[in-house]
């Protein structure tokens, strides 16, 4: 009988997912959802639920990172993303009213190529991005949605994409299951 043992990369490769942002903020023209992509990389499903798509005027944090007045709105989009039917990491991703009314970034419905593809084909190519990454402790609506047990804590990237013109056109925030996970930065748009 011959008994395979996992060497200690592989089980590193196994158990460590070094997530990389440069396929979420280039546009997608033909190409897989990157999420789906990145998921097939590690031998994995990756899929995702829209939770809420909604006009609404965003947080005071998110407002600001938009550059919006205080009573200006955006549409937010809620996703849950889910690796093999699990949810790892609730994505919440505004956009500028002025800029997503009228568009599939209003609709409940999955954006061909993402968001990024079609706000390049508005004219809103990204060229800029910021991102800040902090780790907490869940708050209960996303411990139970996350199915994290007392104790675990989760990791939040935030991420601004502007224009050359330094215009804001989307803000994420992505709270996600801080086990396992490994985050690498190598932009240059």
């Amino acid at each position: 009988m011959d008994i395979k043992h996992e060497t200690d990369q592989e089980m590193a490769d196994r158990t460590h997912w070094m997530s990389v942002s440069d396929p979420y903020v280039r546009p997608r023209v033909g190409a897989p959802d990157a999420w789906a992509q990145e998921a097939t990389q590690h031998g994995q499903a990756g899929a995702q639920a829209i939770r809420e798509v909604a006009e609404l005027e965003p947080p005071p944090d998110i407002a600001t990172m938009l550059g919006l007045q205080p009573g200006q709105t955006a549409i937010a989009r809620r996703r849950t993303m889910l690796l093999d039917n699990q949810p790892v990491e609730l994505t919440d991703s505004y956009y500028p009213a002025s800029i997503a009314c009228g568009t599939r970034l209003a609709e409940p419905r999955k954006i061909p190529g993402g968001a990024v593809t079609l706000l390049t084909d508005l004219g809103y190519e990204p060229r800029h991005v910021v991102e800040e990454v902090s780790a907490r402790e869940p708050t209960d609506q996303e411990r139970q949605l996350l199915q994290l047990a007392v104790g675990e804590w989760v990791l939040v990237l935030s991420r601004v994409l502007k224009t050359d013109a330094n215009l804001p056109i989307e803000v994420s925030v992505m709270t996600m299951i801080a086990r396992g996970r490994h985050l690498r930065y190598a932009l240059s748009l």
